[in-house]
């Protein structure tokens, strides 16, 4: 159950992040990416570190919730 709103958005900002971060790795894997390989490698970069820290963020405040 999710415990306040800070950690259901913390999570759907990790889901977000993470499929930015597949949809990456297809479009890169396709060799010829829809935004060129720079971009979708800077996407791809920004968004593997956001989706740990985002996640891990909503875990923490959610067992800080529930102590």
């Amino acid at each position: 159950m999710i415990s306040s709103p800070k950690v259901g958005f913390l999570l759907a900002v990790s889901c977000v992040a993470a499929i930015a971060a597949v949809g990456s790795v297809f479009e890169l894997s396709s060799g010829h990416p829809q935004y060129g390989v720079w971009l979708t490698r800077v996407i791809l970069g920004l968004s593997v570190p956001l989706v740990v820290f985002a996640f891990l963020a909503a875990v923490r405040e959610a067992n800080a919730n529930n102590s």
